[in-house]
């Protein structure tokens, strides 16, 4: 009996992934724990493994399809002795939905009030009898934009539906040029649509696009996952700040000595490079521990005390961010934090990283002083009720012993989830990282 092969959840939170990749092709033989596919998530490309033996009888969804629901057919696999006969007649039925995502998700409100020819995706083709031509969002606004007929245009997707590959396709070729009485129809419409509440009519929008001003990029899933986690976030839970300066001028000198005599290999290479983001992570993961009653997180019916500190730290990729987590950091040492940090930031680029690297965490920080910004604040990311904002070291003047001087001061704000970190509470732990941060001799204790 042919086995299904679906779309896999590969964390908690996946609703829907993009197949980037097959590793196999129909016909090839695999077996239990092969891997099969590469698939996208928000956050990181994962591998999937075939949990049966078996041929590759049909590959259902195609290598690049986006937006593909999670639990989908994506292919079929033969067991011994079955041939594609034992398939069926139509083993995309069950994934064309999941595959074919409405043209209203990626078109904003004052695109969706403009007329068809304003949107940049393009407008949804029919045929002579009415049925609609299935093309993705990126496969319109790129036929719309080079003046190309979906009709005229044969589709490779699910379903015949029409992706980017087959307008780039009739472009080299030549082929699918609109038609005369098409482009002739499409101006009339913007006329009776009405002009949108907040922002440019109808009109103004059609105009913009005719010059060239703007073109609407379709959220991704990452940004869409920050968006509801973040908004989510502002709307449930009350957010208090605590902002405290930090003198750095002995850590900095502390963090050159021990980079100074950090062991070298046979090229000269150094067993590790602290960076002053290294040294944060230390400083907050021990205030966390000797300050416990802020190493919390809220739930409805109880006060969720966590035993160690998991720092989260958020790193910048194309597209958003994602926040790689130094799991017990009060126990480790700062040469390790600063290894696990680089290992992970540079796999977090390349979207490698593993679920259980980025998920839970206890607290996190956002430093974004290496960017030249002095202060600001962070929003908490649940399950989390705290996050430290750091700010850019910089010389102040400063009074020590009723004297004026000069000093390399920092500014760092902690957002706090007031439903379990109060205002006093917060101040505690801030005090407690200040006291790691200005004699950091007591984080190497």
């Amino acid at each position: 009996m042919p086995i299904n092969i679906t779309m896999p959840a590969l964390s908690p939170t996946m609703e829907e992934g993009n197949l980037a990749k097959w590793l196999v092709k129909e016909g090839d033989q695999v077996a239990a724990g092969d891997v099969i596919a590469e698939i996208e998530t928000d956050k990181a490309t994962m591998e999937v493994e075939a949990v049966d033996e078996g041929t590759v009888g049909k590959i259902v969804v195609p290598a690049g399809t986006e937006g593909v629901k999670v639990n989908a057919l994506i292919a079929v696999l033969l067991e011994d002795g079955e041939d594609a006969s034992a398939i069926g007649s139509d083993p995309a039925a069950a994934a064309a939905p999941a595959a074919t995502p409405a043209p209203s998700e990626a078109a904003p409100a004052a695109a969706s009030a403009s007329a068809p020819a304003a949107a940049p995706a393009g407008p949804a083709p029919t045929v002579a009898d009415g049925n609609r031509v299935f093309s993705s969002p990126l496969a319109r606004r790129i036929a719309s934009q080079n003046g190309l007929d979906l009709k005229a245009i044969s589709g490779s997707g699910p379903h015949g539906r029409i992706v980017k590959r087959d307008v780039d396709a009739a472009l080299a070729a030549g082929t699918g040029k609109a038609a005369p009485a098409a482009a002739a129809a499409a101006p009339s419409a913007p006329a009776a649509a009405a002009p949108v509440a907040a922002g440019p009519s109808a009109d103004q929008v059609l105009k913009l696009f005719e010059e060239g001003s703007y073109e609407l990029e379709p959220h991704d899933g990452m940004r869409k996952t920050i968006a509801k986690r973040l908004t989510e976030s502002k709307q449930t839970i009350p957010h208090f700040y605590v902002s405290v300066d930090c003198e750095l001028d002995a850590l900095l000198a502390l963090r050159v000595q021990l980079n100074e005599a950090a062991p070298k290999d046979k090229d000269g290479k150094p067993a590790y490079k602290l960076s002053v983001n290294d040294m944060t992570i230390k400083a907050l993961a021990l205030a966390l521990r000797d300050v416990p009653n802020a190493n919390v997180s809220w739930t409805d019916d109880a006060m969720v005390k966590h035993k160690h500190a998991d720092v989260g730290v958020a790193v910048s990729i194309p597209g958003g961010l994602i926040t790689p987590i130094i799991r017990k950091a009060e126990q480790k040492a700062l040469s390790v934090i600063s290894n696990e940090m680089k290992d992970m930031g540079a796999r977090a680029k390349a979207k490698k990283l593993k679920p259980e690297e980025y998920q839970g965490g206890t607290t996190a920080v956002s430093n974004m002083g290496m960017m030249g910004v002095k202060n600001f604040s962070a929003v908490v990311n649940p399950p989390h009720a705290t996050i430290l904002a750091v700010g850019a070291g910089e010389k102040r003047p400063v009074v020590k012993n009723d004297a004026l001087a000069v000093a390399t001061v920092m500014t760092v704000t902690l957002s706090t989830d007031h439903r379990c970190v109060d205002g006093a509470l917060g101040a505690e732990l801030l005090q407690a990282f200040k006291g790691y941060i200005e004699n950091p001799m007591s984080m190497l204790v």
